[in-house]
């Protein structure tokens, strides 16, 4: 790697040559404020906070766009830079409603951040009536308020760029700017696929989850109703994120202490219908292999990813799995096995699911998803908003001893903690259907190839004497692209995974929210995936189909993987979705 020499601050730094003046002040530690980039989504140096002094320059350059140079000389922090970034500041607060107390961004708002370092003035530059709401709220799974909006962009870049969707982008010209769809149309009216990224990567309280915490309160408050929670498998190596736990912790024993003080009747783990998800998606790709079916098998536990398919691939719409995501598997089963074995009316309990993704509110209302004629998730709550329930209960979640799942649906393997990691559900169905297959053991239980997060990764597995060709992609860009290469012909796989969000579900909409300067320079996805790894590594059970109680259930309910009745209660169909509405 070529190496170039410079000083930064008066320091002398060698850095890659191919690093921007951001990287390169990140390497001599020292960080620059920056309000609109973001690694890998947008770079478009419109906010003008990162700018700074190179030496013979004729004009301020922004430090995330400008490559170093050899003997470039760049001070990052004189007198002038620091008063341009506070009135850089100050303009920026002059036209967003600063509704601090109320907003669900305060304390862990970039603006608001960058602001209290810098000392700002936030009336110094207001004029006229304070900014009112500016809310699109049709939505089932998120709300703008654009009177919030800094139009850093970073939201229309990840939509565009990393999601392939487009259905936000800037409206008017001038001080009328503002982020909507077209024609001013609601987001509910576009081919908005739910994943959330806008708001995963939203510095201010602009976007932000639908928030469903009050249905769970009454619920948990109504003597008449039976409350079941449980947790999607990359919850537990992310809620400590946000109470100061390093990124990655697997806080699965304290999260399950914390659902139990909240007062849910049963605590069970929607990893224990992730393992039943491998059962009936390794039996549907068996049945297809061997009976000529429609191939490459493509999984469905993504919603935002089944919806873009049945938008914006609708030709695949055959390919995609039939089985239910891990999390209408959950709650199907509860309504239904849990539900008779209890001896509770199914309309007395209220399933609640906690998801990393925006996405599963809108799964959670589907017609397609519904079990004798009920909802199977009554509410799906983002980890971020079960954190908000943990604190408003006042309990202490770093002090609390790890506690278990309650039995019956609450044992999972490490296949399905290793679901909300990308490559995850293939690893863990190959590790399945080699087995069934084979009828013997697969001596090596880490599949390496499908690890990581490559856009695109590809395997072939010698299975039964048959070479199984396999991708995996998240993103959907990614997905567009591996797409349109198997319509043309460009490649032939077997199973493909799909998840829309990039990296999987360590990465969702739903997600603690991280900082621009904490996702330039932490890998957030490797090392949130890296506590799912690890878990898995440390457990004895680690197929799907050796789970004691998933091999209980068929037994006693379900008869088989792929039985008449599993296709009724965790099988589903998809629909062929309009790109607008209107």
């Amino acid at each position: 790697m070529d190496m170039i020499n410079m000083k930064i601050n008066g320091m002398d730094v060698q850095v890659p040559a191919n690093y921007t003046i951001l990287q390169a002040a990140e390497q001599a530690g020292i960080r620059i404020p920056t309000l609109c980039y973001l690694k890998d989504v947008n770079a478009i140096g419109a906010c003008r906070l990162c700018v700074v002094e190179v030496k013979g320059a004729r004009s301020n350059p922004v430090a995330c766009l400008q490559q170093v140079a050899e003997g470039m000389e760049v001070q990052t922090n004189t007198p002038k830079i620091r008063d341009s970034r506070k009135k850089t500041l100050e303009l920026i607060l002059s036209n967003h409603r600063m509704d601090c107390l109320g907003c669900t961004r305060s304390t862990n708002c970039e603006l608001q951040t960058l602001s209290q370092e810098y000392e700002c003035d936030p009336h110094k530059f207001q004029f006229g009536e304070e900014l009112k709401p500016d809310i699109d709220d049709s939505a089932i799974h998120l709300i703008r308020d654009n009177s919030k909006c800094i139009l850093c962009r970073r939201c229309v870049a990840v939509c565009k760029y990393n999601q392939h969707a487009a259905v936000i982008g800037p409206n008017q010209r001038g001080f009328k700017t503002h982020i909507a769809s077209a024609f001013e149309m609601g987001l509910a009216e576009t081919s908005c696929i739910h994943c959330g990224q806008c708001i995963a990567v939203c510095p201010t309280g602009a976007l932000q989850e639908r928030d469903d915490t009050q249905k769970v309160w009454e619920a948990l408050a109504d003597p008449t109703k039976h409350v079941v929670v449980g947790p999607a498998p990359s919850v537990r190596v992310q809620l400590g994120e946000e109470f100061g736990m390093p990124i990655g912790t697997n806080v699965e024993g304290k999260m399950i202490a914390a659902l139990k003080r909240l007062g849910f009747d049963r605590v069970f783990d929607v990893d224990n219908a992730a393992d039943v998800t491998i059962m009936e998606e390794g039996t549907e790709f068996i049945h297809r292999v061997q009976n000529g079916g429609k191939l490459p098998l493509i999984t469905s536990c993504s919603p935002g990813w089944i919806k873009f398919c049945e938008t914006y691939y609708p030709d695949f719409i055959e390919n995609l799995s039939s089985c239910r995501s891990p999390q209408g598997m959950f709650g199907a089963l509860v309504k239904t096995y849990y539900a008779e074995k209890a001896g509770i009316d199914p309309k007395d309990i209220v399933v609640v699911s906690i998801m990393p993704c925006t996405a599963k509110k809108f799964e959670a209302s589907r017609d397609e998803l519904t079990t004798n004629g009920l909802p199977t998730i009554d509410v799906s709550l983002t980890t971020r908003e079960l954190a908000k329930m943990i604190r408003k209960s006042g309990i202490k979640f770093t002090e609390l001893a790890d506690e278990v799942c309650d039995p019956f649906l609450g044992m999972a393997s490490g296949a399905a903690h290793i679901f909300g990691a990308t490559g995850g559900v293939m690893e863990a169905a190959l590790r399945t259907v080699y087995e069934v297959l084979e009828g013997k053991p697969l001596e090596n239980l880490d599949i390496h190839a499908v690890r990581g997060t490559e856009a695109i990764k590809e395997a072939t597995v010698h299975v039964a004497g048959m070479d199984v060709n396999v991708a995996v992609t998240s993103g959907l860009e990614n997905a567009s692209k591996l797409l349109d290469m198997v319509r043309s012909g460009e490649k032939n796989y077997h199973f493909i995974e799909v998840m829309a969000c990039p990296g999987g579900c360590v990465n969702g909409g739903g997600q603690p929210h991280q900082p621009g300067y904490v996702r330039n320079f932490t890998d957030l996805r490797a090392d949130r995936a890296a506590g799912l790894y690890g878990e898995d590594a440390n457990m004895t059970l680690r197929k799907s189909h050796e789970n004691p109680e998933v091999q209980q259930l068929y037994r006693e309910y379900l008869e088989a993987p792929g039985s008449h009745k599993a296709h009724e209660l965790l099988h589903t169909h998809y629909v062929k979705r309009e790109i607008y509405k209107k």
